[in-house]
């Protein structure tokens, strides 16, 4: 098996644009792209294109009812339907919509080709990470759910247990309603309480379908938790898990929303935990899935002083060459930033609260805190149906 890591690119994703005023600026991909090649990552992954995914392969999750509908949608704007989520607030039809979407979603699919069959060990599509297309409805910023495709073809290569770890803001609910009542396929997702944010899902009781008691796994995490607590909750459920589970293939999903920039959400999280995370993500693939790691991108809202930095930490920790935190960001970067958006860069990779600490699970808990009771729920409500004591 190769031991390069590949990153799926193609500059067409960055026509994936919702319009004027969307919080999901395509701007945010191409500056992810140009942080790359200025911290010199492109020596060190092998960049690779990939094929719009074909109706064949949509269908692994998405029905062809919906798939028509965004063509329609895609090819005339003014006949989005939405009855499929289209045309909506959050979801606005745009010319090339189904185009520019099939290859987000092909570009993930082909990561999972390619790492499957051992052409690379690791592979990151940041442009990826589209967690809300539900099989029938668009949904979220997200039409066609790569996430889910990339798991399906997985599955369809005959692999027989895949993990799903998400770390988004919001909840992943495209990718567990994906595999609901499958067995062979283990979704956890952090994310904040659904008290609070869209999708209102996510709750600790979600623990799968029929036949799939105990394969969703969700942690509801309070407003306003910082680096501590999101760590903390991260490392008393996931490792746990996965060990218990073992995967042969880890896909994660690594929005970058939970910063306490992003205007869309509440968390306070710092690049620097966002990096420990895909850090951990990184050291679980290798404990559990032969080293077998898929990790893509997601939300991220705050697109010029976070998005480009945490997912070029992501490229480089795949890559096997992790960005010091104290590194400067290149200045020719910090110049093509101002020239694209008139914002001055940020000037270092991290936000200076590198190395991350938190108190370990095992250390006891506190039952008057929130993000303890928060945990514990997540425990009790799915541990007893995978045989491990909460």
């Amino acid at each position: 098996m190769s031991g390069r890591a590949q990153m799926m690119w193609d500059e067409a994703v960055t026509g994936y644009d919702f319009g004027r005023g969307h919080p999901m600026d395509p701007v945010r991909l191409t500056l992810t792209r140009r942080l790359v090649a200025a911290l010199e990552l492109d020596r060190e992954v092998t960049v690779a294109g990939g094929r719009a995914a074909g109706d064949s392969t949509l269908r692994l999750v998405h029905r062809q009812d919906y798939i028509d509908a965004v063509k329609a949608a895609s090819a005339d704007p003014a006949v989005a339907d939405p009855r499929y989520g289209l045309g909506t607030e959050d979801d606005p039809a745009f010319a090339g919509m189904h185009e520019v979407s099939a290859l987000i979603a092909g570009l993930s699919v082909g990561a999972a080709e390619a790492v499957w069959r051992g052409d690379a060990l690791h592979a990151v599509n940041f442009a990826g990470g589209l967690h809300h297309a539900m099989p029938g409805a668009a949904s979220g910023f997200c039409v066609y759910n790569d996430a889910a495709l990339a798991i399906a073809r997985l599955l369809e290569l005959g692999v027989e247990r895949v993990a799903y770890v998400d770390v988004d803001v919001h909840h992943g609910d495209g990718v567990q309603a994906a595999f609901w009542e499958d067995p062979r396929v283990l979704t956890i997702s952090l994310h904040e309480h659904p008290r609070t944010l869209f999708p209102q899902t996510g709750w600790p009781e979600e623990t799968g379908g029929p036949g799939a008691e105990g394969t969703a796994v969700n942690v509801g995490l309070p407003a306003g938790t910082g680096d501590a607590g999101w760590l903390r909750a991260f490392h008393s459920v996931v490792p746990e898990l996965l060990e218990e589970f073992r995967p042969q293939v880890l896909v994660s999903q690594h929005g970058a929303d939970t910063h306490f920039e992003d205007p869309l959400a509440h968390l306070a999280v710092s690049l620097d935990a966002q990096h420990a995370v895909q850090a951990a993500c990184h050291g679980l693939a290798h404990a559990h899935a032969e080293g077998r790691w898929i990790a893509l991108g997601g939300g991220g809202y705050e697109v010029v002083d976070v998005v480009p930095r945490s997912w070029a930490h992501l490229v480089a920790v795949a890559a096997g060459k992790p960005v010091a935190p104290e590194t400067a960001v290149p200045e020719g970067w910090r110049q093509e930033v101002y020239a694209s958006t008139r914002q001055a860069g940020p000037r270092r990779m991290t936000d200076g609260r590198w190395p991350v600490t938190f108190r370990e699970w095992g250390d006891g808990y506190d039952p008057a805190d929130r993000l303890d009771q928060a945990i514990l729920a997540t425990r009790k409500a799915v541990y007893p149906l995978r045989g491990l004591m909460p």
